[in-house]
């Protein structure tokens, strides 16, 4: 019997405002650039623990305006040569500086306040497994999520990001659950899904945009809604 859903944040339960996989396929188009969705979907959490790893080594605060240029090149040419692009570094930080137009925000899916609403009302017990290091308490408030969410698990409390199996563990220790009594709800497949089946973990692959037809040995699902089926 399932006692506990545990999900991913990013492209989960939340994305950013604007579309951020959206927003760099038309800049990269005004340059020229042809890039998908679909690719930038695993490059982007790629370059993001590059850019976490990066910080942690040494925070980018820190660094002379010099080693920040580089990094940012870096991580901007990780994003899209990730995402099959041919491009040097140098137009790289292009699409990088057009992007700095932008006032990200994160927004709700339309699904997820009344997913969690059910799912709590089944009694369930609901956690948030995310490989972030900064503070996203305002940002989980602002959201909604708080009220459904009975813990969070991130990277930077357990040293461990996703795929890794401690960051799954610690999860079932907060939820007082057998791995064969818990889900795992996530967008990559590598992260998510791997790392869930890899500790015993059913997994669910959220495909919101029907990228990953190619994935079969996990449900695919298009909407939070689905989840109760797999109860």
């Amino acid at each position: 019997m399932i006692k506990a859903v545990f999900f991913d944040f990013y492209n989960t339960l939340a994305t950013h405002d604007p579309p951020r996989e959206q927003t760099y396929v038309n800049v990269c188009a005004e340059l020229g650039i042809k890039v998908e969705a679909k690719a930038l979907f695993k490059s982007l959490p790629a370059a993001d623990m590059y850019w976490r790893d990066e910080n942690t080594r040494k925070a980018l605060d820190q660094r002379s305006p010099e080693q920040k240029l580089e990094f940012y090149t870096e991580y901007a040419h990780k994003i899209l040569t990730g995402a099959g692009a041919n491009v040097t570094r140098d137009v790289a930080l292009q699409v990088l500086a057009k992007l700095q137009k932008f006032n990200w925000t994160y927004k709700a899916f339309d699904d997820t306040l009344p997913a969690l609403k059910k799912l709590k009302n089944h009694g369930l017990t609901l956690g948030l497994i995310s490989n972030v290091v900064q503070d996203m308490e305002s940002v989980y408030q602002e959201l909604g999520l708080k009220p459904y969410l009975a813990f969070k698990v991130t990277s930077a409390e357990v040293g461990c990001d996703k795929p890794g199996p401690e960051i799954f563990q610690a999860a079932l220790k907060k939820a007082k659950a057998k791995p064969e009594e818990a889900i795992h709800v996530g967008d990559q497949y590598e992260l998510d899904i791997a790392g869930a089946q890899g500790v015993g973990i059913k997994a669910l692959l959220i495909d919101r945009n029907n990228h990953f037809t190619e994935i079969s040995d996990c449900p695919r699902i298009q909407s939070l809604a689905e989840i109760s089926n797999y109860i």
